[in-house]
């Protein structure tokens, strides 16, 4: 079986996709993002964004069903495993964030365990690993569900003595891969490998690298460390405090970089990457992106990775669904966050209850 689960789009696109430098030029979105944003544009039109995408995610249940030779050599990860995986992840994610008893809470809920089910309750994430012990994306799947409260006895029996070898803490690996399996060991509830501080430094972001060469690979680099960092927005007070100044002054422009090259999904992990720093949510920039990428949402509730999105109202998937679910879903997360941190506790969300307050912990 194919190892490597990647952490953004498939690496099988072309350089000129998701994962490509944004092309020169204006692109749809342009336009719309250089007005000057009306205050509120972006809870104006939040509720119903992250509303549609859920409704998209949930008529497409069977699309993120692992098949009969899930375990077989030949599988794709990246076709399989990783979808579903990031189905558990963002669907717990929104599940803590939005209100308890509001349609989507619950929609979210029934997603991941739908989820669940499908990895037969995490016996067969024990098989993945008994067959490859020196991988990490079993290990990253289950924490996903154990973040969740999920867990399966015999998985962390057999993952405990792994996690343990001079192998697991010697894989080598990109520096924000080996964040997101320092958060996977805290949410298992197991001792992390290494210093999550000692990995950050290592990162593009956590360099404070020159933001001028923000392109796609370092955008997505960036985003996860981001969310690897805060437990994907959980703990945003993790966030160190040059990290947060560096991402305030510079997100406006890579975001308007996305826009006018059409990376949507990009576009929404930097919306929710603004939504998990600490202290007060950077408005101006969320009223300002939000509505366009609102307006690039299909009817049915998806939104293309990339490209020109298409307008036609009728069509019940204008996109394949490899092409849209991750760009979907990510939309949908970085909604449930902005809304979470634009809006104080017991203030009506529009969705039917009230947002819960952003919650804080310290590292």
């Amino acid at each position: 079986m194919t190892t490597t689960a990647t952490e953004g789009p498939s690496q099988d696109r072309p350089a000129d996709g998701p994962r490509g430098r944004p092309g020169p030029g204006p692109g749809p979105g342009a336009a719309a993002h250089r007005e000057h944003p009306a205050s509120g544009a972006a809870l104006a039109v939040l509720p119903a964004v992250l509303r549609s995408a859920l409704a998209w995610t949930d008529a497409h249940r069977a699309d993120f069903a692992l098949p009969d030779d899930v375990l077989e050599p030949h599988t794709q990860v990246n076709a399989t495993l990783k979808p579903l995986g990031e189905l558990a992840q963002l669907g717990s994610t929104i599940r803590r964030t939005t209100a308890p008893g509001t349609p989507e809470h619950e929609l979210a809920g029934e997603l991941v365990t739908y989820a669940w089910e499908q990895v037969e309750a995490g016996e067969l994430l024990l098989e993945l690993l008994r067959a490859e012990p020196f991988a990490a994306y079993p290990y990253e799947i289950y924490a996903a569900f154990a973040g969740y409260g999920l867990r399966h006895e015999g998985f962390e029996a057999l993952a405990r003595p792994l996690t343990a070898t001079r192998a697991w803490a010697h894989t080598e690996q990109h520096a924000n891969r080996q964040l997101g399996l320092v958060n996977s060991e805290r949410r298992v509830g197991v001792v992390p490998h290494t210093d999550a501080g000692a990995v950050l430094s290592r990162t593009w972001l956590g360099g404070l690298s020159e933001p001028w060469m923000f392109e796609g690979s370092s955008g997505y680099a960036l985003t996860h460390t981001v969310f690897h960092l805060t437990d994907w927005g959980r703990m945003p007070d993790r966030v160190p405090e040059r990290i947060d100044g560096y991402l305030r002054t510079w997100l406006p422009a890579w975001a308007d970089g996305c826009l006018e090259s059409g990376q949507w999904d990009l576009t929404g992990e930097l919306l929710a990457v603004a939504a998990s720093l600490p202290g007060l949510a950077p408005a101006e920039l969320l009223d300002a992106v939000w509505p366009v990428l609102a307006d690039v949402q299909h009817a049915t509730g998806c939104v293309p990775e990339t490209g020109p999105p298409v307008r036609d109202g009728t069509s019940p998937d204008p996109y394949p669904f490899i092409d849209c679910y991750h760009s979907t879903l990510v939309t949908a997360f970085a909604a449930a966050l902005s809304l979470g941190s634009l809006r104080s506790p017991g203030q009506t969300d529009g969705t039917g209850g009230s947002a819960p307050g952003r919650e804080r912990r310290t590292a």
